[in-house]
């Protein structure tokens, strides 16, 4: 042997007896430093133990150890409470068995050992680093071309066989943790370790089960807060949701977010409404809810039937029209702000409209939510059947006749104012109406008034022939008929008319004039002479026919007797 080759040989024992002795004889050998197992499993932490002298008293796995106390014996966690078994001794087996292996099981585990020598303590480094984990499932793909692979979040020891199930049933089994078979939306499928096949993964499915709830729950009412929640069941858990709302009939629109919120919900928000969700495997959709909000009537009016003008007599109805929901259950009827007391329906009928009718009408809607009254109504007869157009009608037919009254009394100045052979006639037709000295305010009327008939009467019959048929209680001598010029026959004259104290008395305007009964006061009434020209006798009335000599008629002097008071 060389030199060198000697001294190599020294080296490495020195090193290797300096180790041990280092050691001074404590030693933890861990079969396994690392382990990654199943949930649910059961594990078993192997190692020995060697010590320099003495005896051993006491031994432990520990996990964490603070700084200045002794390291926390497992055996007195509470967390692991009945999962513990320790099959090793005092001498040097150090083997650790838990049970039902959770997830935050993971940790470093090292054992301890104590003898009754002074520094008679001691612990294995490095420990054994275990790691639990759970199957899983992950979804890759779209819709029609998904890829299901069995994950873990450690390598499992020993390299597995995976088996898979759909719907809790095996399907096949394999060596590789991927699945791209064809998925139904309707269908779950999980995996599981062979030899641990109690152990399965949890099962991946589309949506399912999904609803909408509201919140507050119970009647909603207008102005409310109200929140929708949709929610479904779903592996992996739903990645999105969608709402699908129809307010009122109209057409659908979407909306996304698990909840949709109405912070003061409207009359207007009522409709239809539908959530789905959807995940890597699916989709699913809710059943359709019906939000039906509560309000109080609005938009309260009185319509009236027939429309247009109101005639006295006819039957009016009145109607009282509210948007309230509950319906309106209840109107009460005002007219000029009182209550009807038989106008409780919805509809009110006047059968016989009169003018103390008219007025404002309104009525109040009433449901569980509240009321509202309506805007006044303001209902009145223009006029007894007469309408404005009849009325410009009669009030055109006034003023025709007080035209016909003027022309024709125009025509009677003009007339008389032409010269005439008649012998016992003025030269002007004079038409006098004076006022005796009684004080009444309506002599003018009583003078005036006879001498426009009488005017109208002659322009009626067309020509100037008299107009009185009979004249009773007068004198009438056919005899004295005079010989006349015929070259005015056609002029009626009148010589002077004298009343005296009217007061109130009514002239008679008939065909049929006759005389005033003598009264008991002192009252004159003086006719002058009176003439009328009769024109021929081929438009003479019978009385004038009889005097065939003579074709005018003169009525001399009419007096009435004077009458003394008593």
């Amino acid at each position: 042997m060389s030199l060198r080759t000697a001294g190599s040989v020294l080296v490495v024992f020195l090193w290797s007896v300096t180790v041990v002795l280092g050691q001074n004889g404590w030693r933890v050998t861990y079969t396994t430093q690392s382990i990654c197992t199943l949930k649910g499993s059961t594990v078993e932490l192997t190692c020995s133990y060697t010590y320099p002298s003495g005896k051993v008293t006491t031994t432990f796995w520990f996990t964490e150890w603070g700084t200045g106390v002794e390291p926390k014996d497992l055996g007195q966690d509470p967390e692991y409470a009945g999962r513990l078994e320790y099959h090793g001794d005092k001498k040097k087996d150090c083997t650790l068995k838990i049970t039902d292996l959770r997830e935050r099981d993971s940790a470093t585990y090292k054992f301890r050992l104590l003898t009754d020598q002074t520094r008679g303590k001691y612990y294995g480094r490095p420990g054994v680093t275990l790691s639990v984990t759970g199957l899983q499932v992950k979804v890759t793909g779209g819709h029609q071309d998904k890829t299901l692979t069995c994950i873990t979040t450690c390598t499992l020891t020993d390299n597995p066989t995976y088996i898979w199930y759909k719907n809790g049933h095996k399907v096949k089994e394999d060596t590789s943790s991927l699945d791209s078979d064809s998925f139904s939306d309707a269908d779950s499928y999980s995996c599981a370790v062979k030899g641990h096949e109690d152990l399965l993964s949890p099962a991946v499915y589309g949506p399912r089960n999904t609803s909408v709830s509201v919140s507050p729950s119970g009647e909603i009412v207008e102005g409310s807060s109200v929140t929708l929640t949709c929610s479904s069941d779903a592996n992996p858990p739903v990645q999105s949701y969608t709402w699908w709302y129809k307010k009122n009939g109209g057409d659908y629109q979407s909306m996304t977010g698990p909840q949709h919120v109405f912070n003061q919900i409207q009359s207007s928000d009522t409709g239809e409404y539908y959530c789905v969700s959807q995940n890597e495997m699916g989709t699913d959709r809710s059943r359709t809810i019906n939000m039906d909000v509560k309000y109080a009537p609005k938009n309260t009016s009185v319509s009236v039937s027939p429309s247009g003008e109101i005639v006295e007599g006819s039957s009016v109805t009145l109607t009282c029209s509210s948007d309230a929901n509950p319906p309106v259950d209840k109107y009460t009827w005002y007219f000029q702000n009182e209550t009807f007391l038989n106008g409780c329906g919805q509809m009110y009928n006047i059968s016989n409209f009169r003018s103390e009718d008219s007025g404002h009408y309104h009525c109040e809607a009433w449901n569980g939510r509240g009321s509202r009254n309506s805007t006044a109504l303001m209902i009145i007869i223009p006029g007894k059947q007469t309408s404005v157009l009849t009325a410009a009608v009669g009030i055109i037919v006034v003023v025709l006749v007080v035209i016909l009254c003027l022309s024709g009394f125009m025509w009677f100045r003009k007339k008389a104012s032409k010269p005439s052979n008649t012998r016992d006639t003025a030269d002007d037709v004079q038409v006098s109406l004076l006022e005796s000295e009684g004080d009444c305010d309506d002599c003018i009327l009583c003078g005036t008034f006879p001498l426009l008939m009488l005017s109208v009467l002659s322009l009626h019959q067309g020509d100037s022939s008299p107009v009185y048929e009979n004249v009773s209680s007068m004198s009438i001598n056919s005899t004295a008929a005079q010989t006349a010029d015929t070259d005015d026959q056609d002029d009626v004259h009148y010589a002077s008319v004298h009343f005296s104290h009217c007061k109130n008395q009514e002239v008679p305007l008939y065909s049929t004039v006759q005389l005033p009964q003598p009264q008991i006061q002192d009252e004159d009434v003086q006719y002058a002479a009176v003439e009328f020209n009769l024109p021929g006798a081929a438009t003479q009335p019978v009385v004038a026919q009889t005097a065939e000599k003579d074709p005018s008629e003169i009525y001399s002097r009419i007096n009435k007797p004077r009458t003394k008071k008593t």
